[in-house]
């Protein structure tokens, strides 16, 4: 699933006539980016959210032709927020009666974080869910135990740090906007109407369900969420360090 509802306000006014999805680098949009990295990841069915400029959204993929692979659209009239986006959506994931995971991706990064390795080690631990991190600055911090387990998360100072479950030792690392999700982590979601995804993580966190973390500090990564982001992209990109 990519998450593209959003109204895109820090990225104005790159997004006053536009959905951010449809914000470009290097002649492709954000969700073009997107959709060919999940698909060099072997992801072949996607459901995208929208609800900003949905209309134009909906033109851009028909356009596209859908880029070759099955694409739904699953519209929000109110913005639901990661967590109620992805309930919103949880009929796509349902279809099928299958345990293999999937991935929750936001449309407004970039990176080369190798999706398929996120796979396998998500695979391997037996998690719920596993969340790409790195240690960076961030204003918002993800906290882990020595076992790489989620206990909790910090906002801005060590002061607004919310544990769930103790630990010996926390490293806090800065979310990278991608998840590889089981699929029964969908009827877990007990939470109703506009939620963040992190709460239901930390809820079941504490209750002992394994959130893993997937250390992706050696990928290039990029938040595209401001005008200044989308220029240093572009530079990255004239320069080798970006590959699209």
């Amino acid at each position: 699933m990519i998450l593209a509802a959003g109204l895109g306000t820090r990225l104005r006014p790159l997004t006053d006539h536009r959905p951010k999805a449809l914000v470009e680098i290097g002649g492709k949009t954000l969700l073009e980016i997107t959709i060919q990295r999940l698909r060099a990841s072997g992801v072949t069915e996607i459901i995208v959210n929208v609800h900003h400029f949905a209309e134009t959204m909906l033109a851009y993929l028909k356009a596209q032709g859908n880029f070759g692979i099955r694409i739904e659209v699953s519209r929000e009239e109110v913005l639901l927020d990661t967590g109620g986006g992805l309930k919103n959506a949880a009929w796509f994931f349902l279809e099928h009666s299958s345990d293999e995971p999937f991935l929750l991706h936001n449309v407004d990064i970039i990176g080369g974080i190798d999706l398929q390795a996120m796979l396998d080690a998500h695979k391997r631990s037996g998690a719920l869910a596993t969340l790409a991190v790195q240690k960076r600055k961030s204003s918002r911090q993800l906290l882990f135990d020595p076992r790489g387990r989620l206990c909790g998360r910090r906002t801005g100072t060590e002061a607004a740090q919310e544990t769930v479950i103790p630990a010996d030792s926390i490293e806090a690392l800065a979310f990278a906007g991608i998840h590889a999700i089981a699929p029964r982590f969908l009827p877990l979601m007990t939470e109703v109407g506009v939620f963040s995804i992190m709460d239901t993580y930390l809820r079941l966190a504490q209750a002992e369900e394994n959130i893993r973390a997937f250390r992706a500090d050696q990928y290039y990564w990029r938040d595209l969420g401001r005008p200044e982001s989308i220029q240093q992209a572009e530079q990255d990109l004239a320069q080798g360090i970006l590959k699209l």
